[in-house]
């Protein structure tokens, strides 16, 4: 395919983005497809697994978990209206994948939307986001305060407890000035998972239902806390006030590329191409490979790889001054 390089006219990135706007109805349901129905199979195959080996039905639920993830790429790309054409097909599908990954749709909708509008503004935290303080700010706390964020950022809290607390408490409520529409959505959601795990428990046993559910959703959880933390918590990320922030600055330079293996590409739905997501995100996952390959200008751009992402565990604050993350210890050089 030929490569559009944008630094002859900027414009053709918008041009490659529109081209792919369009879903294509065939791809989305067979994508839809390829991962529901291994999910459940592999869900099905952990439970008549339990009788042979219990360690047997626990690896099962890893690339169950897998899956789910995938699920929520879908659920993901309903939510922006970029899976199906249909408006009312995009919140029918993402409302029942949202049941799967116990998410409350029309929520978590509203949620996303505000943390794409102001990905990267440091006037527009709050919502949709990993909670980031600059070294000003975080130099201003008390001491009680200062200690919450380091707990909060610390990664056993972040990806272990991080997935218990989505799952089973932060999501079961409504927002504050969610409307009615939202508002029922959620009581729903939570009505019908309360169902489904009852009726789980009662037919198939409490533990074996728990004991394959509930890895599933944790593992799922924290590979989806891990994706958004590392696309957007990256060393030379983008934070700016709203006086001097820019969308497009945003997108391209506060989202990374996260470069995955095939296989895990595959699963997470090309969210690793973030960059794109977030300068289209009316794009259907299944094209962003299409367009990095296409537009050269998006090929350069922060690049994270699958073992130097770990380093982001380090990042605790940003910079204003260095315009980049630093750690705690790194405070120290400062004051």
């Amino acid at each position: 395919m030929k490569t559009i390089n944008v630094n002859e006219d900027p414009k053709y990135w918008k041009i490659a983005l529109e081209a792919y706007q369009n879903p294509n109805i065939k791809k989305s349901w067979w994508q839809l497809f390829n991962t529901i129905v291994p999910f459940l199979v592999l869900w099905s195959g952990a439970y008549f697994c339990f009788s042979i080996s219990v360690w047997l039905t626990l690896l099962l639920t890893i690339p169950a978990a897998g899956f789910l993830v995938r699920t929520f790429i879908i659920f993901h790309d309903c939510g922006h209206h970029s899976f199906f054409k249909s408006r009312r097909a995009n919140d029918v599908v993402g409302i029942f994948t949202g049941l799967l990954t116990f998410f409350p749709y029309h929520q978590w909708k509203y949620e996303h939307s505000v943390h794409h509008a102001g990905n990267g503004n440091l006037s527009r935290r709050g919502m949709g986001d990993i909670a980031t303080l600059t070294v000003d700010e975080y130099l201003k706390l008390s001491v009680a305060k200062r200690l919450l964020y380091r707990m909060y950022r610390n990664p056993i809290v972040m990806f272990g407890l991080g997935p218990i607390f989505l799952v089973i408490v932060k999501y079961r409520f409504n927002r504050k000035g969610a409307g009615p529409r939202e508002r029922f959505n959620t009581y729903v959601t939570n009505v019908v998972l309360a169902g489904v795990v009852t009726f789980g428990c009662w037919t198939l046993g409490w533990e074996r239902f728990l004991l394959i559910e509930g890895p599933i959703l944790y593992l799922a959880g924290m590979a989806g806390i891990w994706l958004f933390y590392v696309q957007h918590q990256f060393e030379d990320s983008y934070f700016e006030n709203a006086e001097n922030w820019d969308y497009v600055t945003a997108a391209l330079r506060g989202s990374s590329f996260y470069k995955l293996p095939k296989v895990l590409q595959w699963m997470t739905g090309n969210i690793g191409f973030h960059h794109i997501h977030h300068l289209g995100p009316r794009v259907p996952n299944y094209n962003l490979q299409h367009i990095y390959d296409q537009v050269t200008y998006l090929q350069e751009v922060s690049t994270v790889g699958l073992f130097s992402s770990l380093r982001s565990l380090r990042f605790r604050l940003w910079d204003e001054d260095k315009k980049k993350f630093i750690g705690f210890r790194g405070i120290k050089e400062l004051v």
